[in-house]
């Protein structure tokens, strides 16, 4: 686990942010945005999580999401390696394809059980539904 002495460094005042591999980038820049709509997304699923029964299955589901939204976030942040490329090495985590089928036949199994839609929902119902509905909005914008 890591070890957060303190949560600031100073090293952004420049109007930069450090990536994992020591590289800054600015905090405008695209990939920072990316960083920050996939957290935000994450915090999002956090506060739907918080308004379900923390036994459920759906609760399970949803933390396992976000786990796996936090090393996608420290994927962005960690930049190609030249001697290892893109893919898996000790300094990045990596996102693998039997995550991402895991998730759609999840996403599957849930739409099972539904009438097929007729219309667009508006986003409410339940604390839970909404806030969930939230969190699907947040991550449209981080799938971007």
């Amino acid at each position: 686990m890591v070890k957060l002495n303190k949560i600031y460094t100073r090293t952004g005042d420049d109007g930069t942010t450090g990536l994992v591999d020591g590289s800054r980038v600015a905090k405008s820049d695209a990939l920072m945005a990316a960083i920050g709509d996939v957290d935000e997304a994450n915090s999002a699923i956090g506060v739907a999580v918080a308004a379900l029964d923390a036994g459920s299955d759906e609760a399970a589901m949803l933390s396992r999401i976000q786990n796996e939204l936090f090393d996608l976030g420290a994927d962005l942040a960690t930049p190609a390696d030249i001697q290892f490329g893109f893919g898996p090495h000790e300094m990045a985590l990596r996102i693998v394809p039997t995550q991402i089928a895991r998730l759609e036949d999840e996403i599957d199994a849930m739409n099972e059980g539904l009438e097929p839609l007729k219309s667009f929902i508006l986003p409410g119902g339940t604390e839970a539904a909404a806030r969930l509905h939230l969190a699907r909005a947040i991550s449209r914008r981080a799938e971007r």
